[in-house]
């Protein structure tokens, strides 16, 4: 599993591991890495044209000191000074090894191979100055590979921010421990691709991180399997509320993601029962009320119900249960934070996208989009649920706190009609296998992103992609599950 800690967290562990080296030392672990990284993505060393630009803070002083190491193997380094001071021991380190500063970075800029960013570092914010704008903009414009020292100059560490002008990246070398910046968005496009450079910080990192993003073993662990003894109880039956005289699709979408998400069974109740007996014969469909329409060990409400008062009543009685409960798209239209807090016996499992989480908040939908992780641990505390917040990076949050976690496999293709509907079905299936709701979502959410990876690329797997629909997101998710499965068995 892939961590991520707050600033305040990683200048602690960063204290405790400086008092047991040398004065330096764990500045020279990080250059040494930094340097590594760079020279792995220039065609070769020696004869590359390098800039570096310099704040005054610490990365500058790694940049500073990976700039020397890249000197000594050849490369013209050029440093910019940006800021009111440069790291002085690292600047003379930079220049003994041959590194020249220069007043005109524009020159330098338009002739680099590679570009460091190490302007501001994990304690900036509000974007770059105005002075370092210009070098930014001329340094993204070049044709150089731009690598940020530790994060993106110009992004908040801790909120994945960006409330002013950043410099993108095309990859991020960062040091000890990730930052919640790099794993969420806006702040992630930045960031670009990651490589991770240890310099001895697990021992003094708290074992509760600030975010967490699984990995393929992880999922591997949660997904349920069959064993002699099942029948489709034990592998969880799933009552779905969805659709509806003009939005059928809805439900069939949603009964997809739940029967290609394990489910023993599917319950479905609504007016769209034709549509979905069309394409799943196995379906159990009911045309009454949820309490009439027999034993289930999850609901999902939501997905096409449409408006009126007739989504509220079906949420309400759903609500109701005493089995957990998931609620999207037109479920959560006005949804009052009282009757999700009321005491239910099992979970409950919000799935708003920005603007459904922006209307639950009061707030401008560009309020959500910008603060995502404010956002997602708002809503769960407000409602007292987990919350998969779904988008670019779809985040999800349990209703007592604690790390959030970051879904890693999300992709653009997803941003497709009914997409959230096959995500819905799904997570549904992981709640009535019994799995707990955060883990329920946090696997669906991965094996959702790997299923639209896999569609877009194409049944024959390969490198080229195109635009998917929900429907080939479901057929999808088989494959998504042996991909994860496979490794681990």
């Amino acid at each position: 599993m892939r961590t991520a800690h707050r600033v305040e967290t990683v200048r602690a562990a960063e204290a405790a591991l400086m008092a047991r080296l040398p004065e330096g030392a764990l500045m020279q672990r990080a250059a040494a890495g930094l340097a590594a990284a760079c020279a792995g993505l220039l065609p070769r060393v020696y004869g590359a044209r390098v800039v570096l630009l310099v704040g005054s803070g610490d990365n500058g002083g790694d940049a500073l000191y990976a700039g020397a190491r890249l000197a000594r193997r050849g490369a013209g380094v050029t440093a910019v000074l940006l800021g009111s001071a440069a790291h002085e021991s690292g600047l003379a380190a930079f220049r003994a090894a041959g590194g020249r500063t220069t007043d005109d970075p524009f020159e330098a800029l338009a002739a680099a191979d590679l570009v460091l960013d190490g302007i501001t570092g994990i304690g900036g914010r509000g974007g770059l100055r105005p002075d370092a704008v210009p070098i930014a903009r001329a340094a993204r414009g070049s044709n150089a590979v731009v690598v940020a020292v530790d994060l993106p100059s110009g992004v908040d560490a801790d909120t994945g921010e960006v409330t002013g002008e950043a410099l993108r990246a095309d990859v991020t070398v960062t040091f000890g421990a990730y930052k919640p910046a790099l794993l969420v968005d806006p702040a992630r496009e930045y960031a670009g691709a990651l490589r991770f450079v240890g310099i001895g910080l697990d021992p003094h990192l708290p074992g509760v991180p600030e975010l967490e993003a699984l990995q393929h073993e992880d999922v591997a662990r949660l997904l349920p399997a069959p064993g002699a003894e099942s029948d489709k109880y034990r592998r969880g039956v799933l009552g779905i509320v969805a659709g509806s005289t003009r939005y059928p699709g809805a439900a069939v979408l949603a009964v997809s993601g739940a029967l290609r998400g394990g489910a023993g069974a599917v319950r479905y109740v609504g007016p769209a029962g034709d549509a979905v007996l069309a394409r799943h014969p196995e379906t159990l469909v009911h045309s009454g009320r949820p309490d009439k329409a027999g034993r289930v060990q999850a609901w999902v409400v939501g997905p096409g119900l449409g408006e009126g008062p007739g989504p509220v009543v079906a949420v309400a009685e759903v609500l109701a249960s005493d089995v957990p409960v998931l609620v999207d798209a037109d479920g959560l239209r006005g949804l009052d934070p009282a009757v999700v807090r009321a005491r239910r016996p099992a979970a409950t499992l919000l799935t708003p996208h920005a603007g459904e989480a922006a209307a639950l908040l009061g707030v401008a939908r560009e309020e959500v989009e910008a603060g995502r992780l404010a956002a997602v641990r708002e809503l769960a505390g407000r409602f007292g649920a987990t919350v998969l917040l779904k988008g670019s990076t779809t985040l999800v949050c349990g209703p007592e706190g604690g790390p959030v976690r970051v879904n890693p496999t999300g992709t653009p293709w997803l941003a497709t009609a009914g997409s959230g509907d096959v995500l819905s079905g799904l997570a549904g299936s992981l709640l009535a296998a019994g799995i707990p709701a955060v883990e329920a979502a946090s696997a669906a959410a991965y094996l959702h992103g790997l299923a639209a990876r896999r569609a877009a690329a194409g049944r024959g797997g390969g490198a080229g992609a195109g635009p998917v629909t929900a429907s080939e997101v479901a057929e999808s998710l088989r494959g998504a599950w042996r991909d994860v499965v496979a490794p681990a068995s």
